[in-house]
């Protein structure tokens, strides 16, 4: 039975979840190589390397592991194109550089699960015969990075890391590398550069990493949580895996729901849950509020509203809906949010943190930025409505990276779906969910001579 199937059928939400990484987070000293092993820890490595490498890549392509990083290519393919018999060093770089607004499932596997990131980095070098891997970790992160640092340290003590691994023959070095807190460094070839010690900006492709990537040799960049998926696919099989989830989408994943629920956190569940089926479980939405509108994969995502409660929250399912599932961050506001407020900041963001290499991304979001916050304060006019669609449409797609479209999005999904909203900020001369800022609250007041907005923002 799907499970699209069983929501229908009434299956309790619960029983819906498929906690493997998140398995024993709960759990005293979750993070330690012995807690690990007593959770059939490094027993997918052993069964890995008494394969050879390319039935390891083929076995991993015919999980239909997508990558969890956001755009959701096939992880086995990824090893796939990594050329063999070259004569280069091969190399494997995972992100860790979790800077998505509203994304924060890395960071925690990492904090209470090290160990099933480093026993996937070991099997995926094995298998694109690569003997140095790399950790690029978001450097703000002071106490996962010492975590991280330990947990490597044990592997290495353990015999899972350094040489003749296992007694295979295997020889691997695992650095980690503390970023400077750049978003564009989560792009795989900004990345790179920041790994090279250059400054982080995204390359032209081709050549792509597979064949030109670190140090101009080829390279796997792949997600922490992608990574961390291959050991119990290992350990448990493929059609395991193949279980879950959906048929173009198998497997389990990280949903992190924030914003205005009752029990925000990370719920493991195989691709395909829907948001009501989690808000369900989670408690729903604040007290005495309803869902305005909400982020499938954080704020470079499309925006959806109640209306989407039931969209299948997988690759297909998302895509057919008008957005992506990007990280699975699931950013849920009330009606109390100004969706105006909302998309500023967030455009806001992403201006400052434009890298600046590409014409359209650097002027257009400072542009957008300027529009956005004459709307908000309402020093607007309906015209900067259709500025902001063409200024939004002038960036996406014209950039080097997706930093562009991830600020475009938002403008489009929010014009489409709140357009009255941002009309009543420049007919009202301000912000309708403030009152120190617009004339139109003289006409939304309540019998009792009180704001029907009243509470706003709280």
């Amino acid at each position: 039975m799907t499970l699209a199937a069983e929501i229908h059928n009434g299956t309790s939400p619960e029983k819906l979840l498929a906690p493997v990484l998140s398995a024993f987070w709960d759990q005293p000293e979750s993070w330690t190589l012995e807690t690990y092993r007593r959770h059939e820890g490094y027993e997918g490595l052993r069964k890995a390397l008494a394969m050879d490498p390319d039935e390891l890549i083929a076995y991993v392509k015919d999980s239909g592991l997508r990558g969890r990083g956001g755009a959701g290519f096939p992880t086995g393919m990824k090893w796939q194109f990594i050329p063999q018999g070259d004569g280069k060093p091969h190399y494997l770089v995972v992100n860790a550089d979790e800077s998505e607004p509203g994304t924060c499932k890395d960071i925690p596997l990492l904090f209470a699960n090290p160990h099933s990131l480093i026993e996937g980095i070991v099997i995926a070098c094995y298998a694109i015969r690569s003997s140095h891997a790399f950790i690029y970790l978001r450097g703000e992160v002071v106490p996962v990075l010492r975590r991280l640092h330990e947990a490597v340290r044990e592997a290495y003590e353990a015999g899972y890391l350094g040489t003749d691994i296992l007694s295979s023959g295997l020889d691997l070095e695992l650095t980690v590398h503390a970023g400077a807190g750049a978003y564009i460094c989560g792009e795989e070839t900004a990345l790179l550069d920041s790994l090279e010690g250059r400054r982080g900006q995204p390359r032209l492709r081709p050549p792509f990493p597979a064949v030109a990537g670190l140090y101009a040799c080829p390279t796997v960049v792949n997600n922490v949580e992608s990574i961390a998926s291959v050991p119990a696919i290992l350990n448990k099989g493929k059609d395991w895996f193949k279980s879950m989830g959906s048929e173009k989408s198998p497997g389990f994943t990280l949903y992190s729901l924030s914003g205005h629920v009752t029990s925000p956190g990370q719920y493991e569940a195989p691709l395909g849950i829907t948001l009501r089926q989690l808000l369900d479980m989670s408690g729903g939405m604040r007290a005495g509020h309803r869902l305005k509108f909400w982020t499938p994969g954080g704020s470079s995502t499309p925006m959806f509203t109640e209306e989407h409660l039931d969209v299948p929250l997988d690759y297909e399912g998302v895509g057919a809906a008008g957005s992506m599932l990007g990280t699975k961050a699931l950013q849920c506001f009330d009606e109390t949010t100004c969706v105006v407020r909302a998309v500023t900041r967030w455009t806001e963001f992403y201006a400052h943190e434009s890298c600046g290499k590409c014409t359209p991304c650097r002027e257009g979001t400072y542009w957008l930025v300027q529009l956005l916050r004459d709307i908000e304060a309402g020093k607007g006019e309906m015209a900067d409505l259709d500025k902001l669609n063409d200024i939004a449409d002038n960036i996406n797609g014209k950039s080097f990276c997706a930093l562009g479209d991830g600020a475009a999005s938002p403008i489009f999904s929010s014009l489409k779906y709140f357009r009255e909203e941002y009309e009543q900020h420049i007919t009202g001369k301000g912000c309708p969910f403030d009152p120190a800022r617009s004339t139109a609250w003289a006409d939304d007041t309540n019998t009792d001579g009180t704001n029907a907005h009243r509470g706003v923002n709280a």
